[in-house]
């Protein structure tokens, strides 16, 4: 494996991992929504501007959620979240040891596999946040 390739492996391992331990560290927003604010992150944007929950809204809560082991309610605040959540629980680890080893943990990955799941993952979080929409919230 080349160097550049393990080193990218061991940094988005190490990334998902971090975004994993933060997730676990805060505590999930009642709304559903907005748990990135205890980061000193400001209220969303669109929210703010348009009067809706964007398409990521709820994402953060989904993941602290998750972290949890509440996986109806991630789904309930971010489905698409939900969803990249457990690919961030399964490909971080992946990624960091594959990095970390020099070789492939298992296989490499398709490409066409991996833009497969991230598409379907996009795809989730849009239909979701058109369900949100219709539903007024």
């Amino acid at each position: 494996m080349r160097w550049t390739t393990r080193a990218g492996l061991i940094m988005a391992g190490v990334v998902s991992l971090g975004l994993l331990a933060t997730a676990a560290s805060l505590s999930p927003d009642g709304r559903g929504y907005g748990t990135h604010q205890q980061l000193g992150l400001p209220p969303c944007t669109f929210e703010v501007l348009a009067g809706l929950r964007c398409p990521s809204c709820g994402m953060t809560t989904a993941w602290s959620c998750l972290m949890r082991g509440r996986v109806t309610q991630a789904a309930a605040a971010n489905v698409g979240g939900m969803l990249l959540g457990i690919a961030a629980m399964s490909a971080g680890p992946w990624a960091l040891l594959s990095g970390l080893r020099g070789r492939w943990l298992w296989r490499r990955p398709s490409e066409f596999v991996v833009a497969a799941i991230m598409a379907g993952i996009v795809g989730v979080t849009l239909i979701d946040w058109c369900f949100r929409i219709g539903r007024g919230w």
